[in-house]
Formats: structure tokens, C-alpha cells, sequence
């Protein structure tokens, strides 16, 4: 039949309806000031030596890493992130073409393997040279970096979580059963097993090669299923095999958790968080990675990632891994109160930066209630020389004591403690004591605080800092500047949930989203003239 022959696979056949036109060069079909030729300029600037050095051979006809390396940035600058998709970009979009210049397209199983065996050892060297070469086009400022966080959902199941706590609880369950499981075996098969105070894996282990001696010895057939009775010794080797098998598992978990408190069974470097995007609204906890952007005249000039779920303990790892990879060193680091910690502020200090951080009860001393609560240490007048607080009846609160605190990181801060005179009989104790941490009564408690004295200078220094005009301004373009670059990459660029899993794949995913965030913002600044801007200017009404 007629109809038969539009049923071939090769459409082509018997249409012979193209034409040949000359000159057949893509090149023409693309703007002049596309955002595309302004990358491959970019990419042609950097040293990719160490990238070609990862390829034992390159095919004829194969992409080599310069344009693999450019059609990934310009996937992720149009917010193509899976490897298919652009597989499929490459084979119709002319932009994808004219990065190939004339190569085959590569598949979708050599785009994820580029990204997560080529370039992710070398994503920090990328992504540091784009930096040197916006520095060097005076497009950063080398002075002021806007640091913050923001948290990314990892690609894992949120029901595959394994809290820390509980495999502790159900470990330490398990090694209470253990020791009176061994006697019952010990006295019904006759055997010995020399331990210490505790019984240990290979204790266990050493116990089931001898029960399966025992089996072995006598002959003992094992049964299974409904209506066999069982013998005590395979009883006892079942037993005692789950036993290895749940201490195992545990070791296993509480290895792979570390110093977090959970991580999930599909991807071991995601740690469980709260997040803003709450679908259930019931505060559900995901598995996610909290990244860490420092910004600079709008463009990203570093990023880490690590399972912190705070932003208290990232900023010191976050600026020794910048100080590894950039040799300029920034003058003003501007943060938001998530950063306040008084080993922030001394590692700052001795570093040669100056902080702009915004302290964490900066906003709730504003207000009225605030400002009359009286239990508050900051409402009461201190006496410098005779180191002593007052408060609102007179009484006085001495120095009682020195503590020493170790925080998460290791870091010891001193605390000095202060305690009431005489708080019997005070009119105004319900006002200033508050809590209910103590289990004494009411009547029978007494007045007492800690306070970090370097902390409270540090604090009162940076307060000083970031009320100035220069903190304003700062402050202003850290909302505007760091708090816009998670709004381009989750709003404008739909990037809410990483495709990759573990730590390495993830920092490179991130590096790529960097730098197709810095090429846009580029072009953009470039097609808008506004070139060189650092600093948008402060409001009169801030």
C-alpha cells in the first residue's frame, strides 16, 4: 500500500525535498550580543590544562572539555539542569550548536559523567579563575563581601532519615540484652568466651563460629516454616546472627553520621533540616545541604556546602577555603545575625577583616517590651570599677564565679557569673526572675546570670559598626546583594532540589550554578551599562 512507506524509520527516504544552502555557517543565525558569545570569550580566558589533563584520549569527533565545560554553564544559565534535556538541547537549539562547533552532540550518559568525574575536581580552580578575570575587568569591588546561607533539598527521600539519637538509644538497648544472652548460651552448650567488662562485635562473632562447630559436629539440619520445631542451637545461631547483624548496622550509622544528628539511607551526606519550603506545614525536616554564598558587586565569589543547619559554625570554614583559592584578601565581611558567635568576631579580628555583623537581638531590643523588662541583664545598671550589676530594687548582683564553656567547634569562651545579694521578700521578683528551669519554688529562688564580657564588647563594637553610614549602606546591599542571589537562583532559575548526591558532586553543582549566575549577571550588567557598580546607593528614608 502507499501509506507503507511513511511507516520507515529513515523519513528521509523518499523526501527529497531539501535544498542545500551556502554558506552553512550557524553563526550568523546568532546576535551579537547573545549571552552565548560572550561565554565562549569568557572560557577561552581560563586555564583549562588541569580539565584536559583528566582525559587519557580524545575521539575525532568527541567534544573536548573546553565546549563541554561551556555547554553545561549555559544549560544552567537557562535553567536546564538535567543531563537528557540537554542532550536533547544540543541536537535542536542553535545556541548548544554553535558550542559544538560541528561535534557531535554527546549523550546524556557523558554530560553526568563530565560533571561529576571532570569537572567537580576541578570546579574550585574553575570557579576561581572566573573570579580573577572579573577582578581584573574591574567588575569587583575586592572590598566589601556579603556573606549568607540558604538550604537546598538533597535528592533523597524525606522518609529515608536515621536519626543519631535513636540508633544510639536502640544500640545501648541492644549491648543490655547482649551479656545475658551469652550466659544462657554459655550454660546450655557448655562453651567459654573470655571478654572484657564489655562484649564487643568480634566477641559475638567468635561465639557464632563455635555454635556452628557445634551444628556441624552433631549434624544438626536447620528447618524453617510452619509446623518444624526448632532445636535450641539453631535457636540460638539465629539469635545471635540478628544480634551481629543490628551491631553491625548501628557501628554502620553512627559511622556515617559522625558529628551530625542524622543523614539519610540514600544520600549519606545529606543531613535532615527544616526548611522554608514546608509543604505539609507541620515544620517537616528534609534532607538538605546548606550553602554558603559570599557576594561581591552582585556576583558570587564563593560558595561551600556542609551539613551545618545553622549558619553560626560555617563562616570560618567558609573564609579559610576563599583565602586557599583567591589571593585577594577582603577588607569589610558583612553578615547577618545567624554569623554572631564571639569566636566569629575574634577570628575576624585577627584575621584583618572588620565585621559587619548584625547582632542577633539587634531587632528585639527595639522594642518596647524589650527596653522594660526588668529581669533583662541589659536593663540594669553596671558599675565598671566595682564590677557589679543593680537592679531595679537596688539590690546588687556580684561576680560569684568564673565558667569555661567548649562550643560545637572546639572554641572556650569564659563566662563570668553573677548572683543577688538578697532576693528574699523582693516585690519585684516575679517580673525578674522568669523560667521555670529550676525545681525550687518561686519564694526560694534568687536573681543570677552569666555574661561572655568579650563577647559583649565584640557585640557592642560591631553595633557601632553596622548603625554608621558605612553599616547602612552595607547592610542595605547584603539584603539586596546576597539575599537577590538566592532569589535568582530558586526564583529566576527554578533551582530548588540538587540532581547529584554526595558532598563533591553537590560543590560542583553548586560551582555551576555559580557560574552560570555570574555569566548572567555579566551580560546583564554589560547590555544595561552598568558596569563597575559595587554598591547600590542608600536611600534617604533607610
Amino acid at each position: 500500500m502507499l501509506t507503507k512507506k511513511f511507516t520507515h524509520k529513515d523519513y528521509t527516504m523518499f523526501g527529497s525535498t531539501y535544498q542545500l544552502k551556502l554558506p552553512l555557517n550557524i553563526e550568523y543565525f546568532i546576535p551579537q550580543n547573545d549571552s552565548v558569545r560572550l561565554l565562549r570569550q569568557i572560557i577561552e580566558e581560563m586555564d583549562l590544562k588541569k580539565l584536559y589533563q583528566s582525559y587519557s584520549h580524545l575521539g575525532k569527533n568527541q567534544a573536548t572539555p573546553r565546549q563541554m565545560l561551556e555547554l553545561l554553564i549555559y544549560a544552567y544559565m537557562n535553567r536546564i539542569y538535567s543531563s537528557r534535556d540537554i542532550e536533547k538541547s544540543c541536537k535542536r537549539d542553535i545556541n548548544f550548536m554553535y558550542l559544538l562547533e560541528g561535534k557531535h552532540a554527546p549523550d546524556h550518559a557523558t554530560i553526568a559523567r563530565f560533571r561529576s568525574l571532570r569537572f567537580a575536581p576541578f570546579a574550585k580552580e574553575c570557579f576561581s579563575q572566573l573570579n580573577r578575570i572579573l577582578a581584573g575587568c574591574g567588575e569587583l569591588s575586592l572590598e566589601n563581601m556579603f556573606i549568607d546561607g540558604t538550604k537546598i533539598e538533597a535528592a533523597a527521600n524525606k522518609y529515608t532519615f536515621v536519626w543519631k539519637k535513636t540508633t544510639t538509644k536502640n544500640q545501648q538497648k541492644l549491648m543490655d540484652k547482649i551479656p545475658e544472652f551469652v550466659l544462657q548460651v554459655q550454660a546450655a552448650f557448655g562453651l567459654t568466651l573470655l571478654h572484657g567488662p564489655t562484649i564487643k562485635l568480634y566477641h559475638l562473632k567468635k561465639m557464632y563460629r563455635k555454635l556452628k562447630k557445634l551444628q556441624n559436629q552433631y549434624g544438626i539440619v536447620f528447618v524453617q516454616g510452619i509446623g518444624k520445631r526448632k532445636t535450641p542451637i539453631q535457636r540460638a545461631i539465629e539469635t545471635l546472627a540478628e544480634y551481629i547483624g543490628r551491631l553491625k548496622k548501628y557501628n554502620h550509622y553512627l559511622h556515617i553520621a559522625g558529628n551530625r544528628n542524622s543523614f539519610s539511607k540514600t544520600d549519606h551526606d545529606a543531613t535532615f533540616m527544616r526548611m522554608k519550603e514546608d509543604a505539609m506545614k507541620n515544620g517537616q525536616l528534609k534532607p538538605a545541604y546548606n550553602l554558603q554564598f559570599g557576594v561581591d558587586s552582585e556576583y558570587i565569589v564563593w560558595i561551600t556546602e556542609g551539613p551545618q543547619p545553622t549558619d553560626t559554625t560555617t563562616l570560618i570554614p567558609f573564609l579559610k577555603d576563599f583565602e586557599q583559592h583567591f589571593p585577594q584578601k577582603y577588607k569589610n565581611i558583612v553578615a547577618d545575625a545567624g554569623y554572631e558567635s564571639e569566636e566569629n568576631y575574634l577570628y575576624l579580628e585577627c584575621h584583618g577583616y572588620t565585621s559587619y555583623i548584625k547582632p542577633s537581638n539587634y531587632e528585639q531590643s527595639k522594642s518596647r517590651n524589650y527596653q522594660k523588662d526588668i529581669g533583662r541583664r541589659e536593663n540594669m545598671v553596671y558599675d565598671v570599677d566595682h564590677d557589679t550589676y543593680t537592679c531595679s530594687n537596688g539590690k546588687q548582683l556580684a561576680q560569684t564565679g568564673i565558667r569555661k564553656v567548649k562550643s560545637k567547634t572546639g572554641y572556650f569562651s569564659e563566662k563570668t557569673l553573677y548572683a543577688c545579694e538578697e532576693c528574699a521578700g523582693c516585690s519585684y521578683k516575679t517580673k525578674c526572675i522568669k523560667g521555670n528551669n529550676s525545681k525550687l519554688p518561686l519564694e526560694q529562688r534568687s536573681k543570677h546570670f552569666e555574661v561572655s564580657k568579650i563577647f559583649q564588647q565584640k557585640r557592642t563594637e560591631g553595633q557601632a559598626r553596622i548603625t554608621s553610614e558605612t553599616g547602612k549602606l552595607l547592610r542595605m546591599n547584603r539584603s539586596i546583594q546576597s539575599e537577590g542571589a538566592f532569589g535568582e537562583i530558586k526564583g529566576n532559575m527554578s533551582f530548588r532540589r540538587f540532581l547529584c548526591r554526595g558532598n563533591t558532586n553537590i560543590l560542583a553543582e553548586s560551582m555551576l550554578l555559580g557560574l552560570a549566575y555570574n555569566m548572567n549577571k555579566l551580560h546583564n550588567k554589560i547590555q544595561t551599562e552598568r558596569c563597575g557598580q559595587s554598591l547600590h546607593p542608600l536611600s534617604k528614608t533607610a
